[in-house]
């Protein structure tokens, strides 16, 4: 294993390739025809074959170009090569982030991939399979898309911020996750569902949208899609001082987080299933 990693915008550059790679071959299986392989935490929890060979695809392609990293896959979960010291360098691997919008055909859908140094998740990328667009980011480097910075929206009044959430497979968590959202949407502009978080806190990160908040995500979901959002300005995190995880992610900008987290915390948004 090396002494010294790679700097952040090397280990980007290799996402960057690898993402462009998966999302091409993502689309190409679209073109063709997908249908469900399994399903997961419910039946209505798909993978597709397309999730599966894109994210082998993905380790391969990682495993060629940085072979003593790990690797840890929505669909093939962790893995590190060879024995020795545990690696330097992780990569979280989402092949296709909304899958179900990909199932269908809905074009809100992505390959995310982040490197993750020392346990910090410091680059980042995730590529829309349809449209093309691509969002980058570094620690410190700040977030982009086609060469243009990423600033965070200036809303400063909560009950003007359009919201980004999403719900879970689970029908309980999602009765859960409706009581939730019909509570707020009377405090906001209004709320949007479109089905990948990855994407939607890219989407936030440029400011098409004001925050998002989610529970249930897994680090894959965000890891690449929340250092975009930090870059751009958005202040990341969880419920009630801790960090964003499984629980509850909130990214929103530091002038709306405060009043988004008051609500979520009031209305328990990270309990239920």
């Amino acid at each position: 294993m090396e002494r010294s990693a790679p700097p952040p915008p090397q280990l980007l550059e290799i996402a960057i390739e690898v993402a462009r790679g998966a999302a091409a071959t993502a689309y190409r299986m679209r073109t063709e025809g997908v249908s469900v392989a399994a399903t997961k935490s419910t039946v209505t929890d798909v993978v597709t074959a397309a999730d599966r060979a894109v994210e082998r695809q993905i380790t391969d392609e990682l495993r060629r170009l940085r072979p003593d990293d790990a690797v840890l896959g929505e669909e093939y979960g962790a893995a590190v090569n060879g024995d020795g010291p545990r690696p330097r360098v992780r990569w979280i691997v989402d092949p296709i982030d909304g899958t179900v919008n990909y199932l269908y055909g809905l074009t809100h859908c992505g390959v995310s991939i982040a490197a993750e140094l020392d346990g910090e998740v410091v680059a980042g990328v995730v590529r829309n399979v349809h449209t093309g667009e691509e969002w980058t980011a570094t620690v410190g480097g700040g977030a982009w898309r086609e060469g243009r910075r990423l600033h965070c929206s200036t809303e400063t009044d909560l009950g003007q911020a359009l919201v980004v959430t999403g719900f879970g497979y689970d029908a309980a968590r999602r009765v859960h996750q409706a009581r939730v959202l019909a509570e707020l949407i009377p405090h906001v502009r209004d709320i949007r569902r479109l089905g990948a978080a990855a994407v939607d806190l890219c989407l936030v990160a440029e400011g098409r949208a004001d925050a998002f908040y989610e529970k249930g995500l897994a680090a894959w979901d965000q890891a690449a899609g929340a250092l975009v959002a930090t870059e751009a300005g958005l202040r990341v995190g969880g419920l009630k001082g801790l960090a964003p995880g499984p629980e509850m992610v909130i990214a929103a900008p530091p002038t709306l987080f405060d009043a988004l987290h008051e609500h979520l915390a009031a209305l328990d948004a990270s309990g239920g299933p």
